[in-house]
């Protein structure tokens, strides 16, 4: 796990993360944002306004995970984004986990806002995401929001919120990012299965077991 991993090293990763989630079209402009437990009280998360793809150091902010005190950068950091919560209440579900990403894969998002769900058609969806949680729309940086994707997350690592994105754990951050992409991966084998006529089939139950 990257728990006690150097923070340096760590918002390189978030900052590599982030440009190549903007090359790929997962997020646009100022929307999303990246975290990485930096301690067992701690973690770093990307700041207010920042594009995803234009991130630096500078840009991080570091908050605890003591309710008390969340929400208000220490060391004089970077304003931490509007969606902290999401991320500060994603850890506190998941002592497991070291990073969570918060993106806005499209095909994820509007397969999941239709009421449509997003099947694992191949070996990876199967062995990278194994469920997949969904919540109903809340309002970006509010309580429901952030509460409703972490109890989705106690049972899956990654969660799709309708007319919104997606929040994905891993205790990696590349482990997470793996996830990012193979959802909107399958999303878009699902719509593309969708296409062609195709409403049921999805991954042998069996197949990661015999791979």
């Amino acid at each position: 796990m990257t728990h006690g991993r150097d923070r340096d090293a760590l918002v390189e990763e978030l900052i590599a993360v982030g440009r190549d989630a903007v090359g790929r079209g997962l997020v646009l402009a100022s929307a999303g944002n990246l975290s990485a437990r930096i301690s067992e009280t701690e973690f770093v998360v990307s700041g207010s306004g920042t594009w995803l793809d234009r991130l630096v150091p500078e840009d991080f902010a570091v908050l605890s995970l003591d309710d008390a005190e969340t929400g208000v950068a220490r060391d004089g950091g970077a304003k931490p984004s509007s969606e902290w919560k999401l991320h500060h209440r994603a850890y506190r579900a998941r002592p497991d986990i070291a990073t969570v990403l918060h993106l806005h894969p499209r095909t994820a998002v509007v397969l999941a806002s239709l009421g449509k769900k997003i099947r694992l058609l191949t070996l990876d969806h199967a062995y990278y995401l194994g469920s997949i949680g969904v919540t109903p729309f809340y309002h970006n940086g509010t309580d429901e929001l952030a509460d409703t994707a972490a109890e989705q997350l106690r049972a899956h690592d990654v969660v799709v919120m309708r007319h919104h994105g997606c929040s994905v754990v891993a205790d990696t951050v590349e482990m997470a990012y793996r996830r990012a992409l193979n959802l909107e991966d399958a999303a878009q084998a699902t719509a593309l299965a969708l296409q062609l006529g195709d409403a049921g089939t999805v991954f042998p139950a069996d197949g990661a077991a015999h791979a």
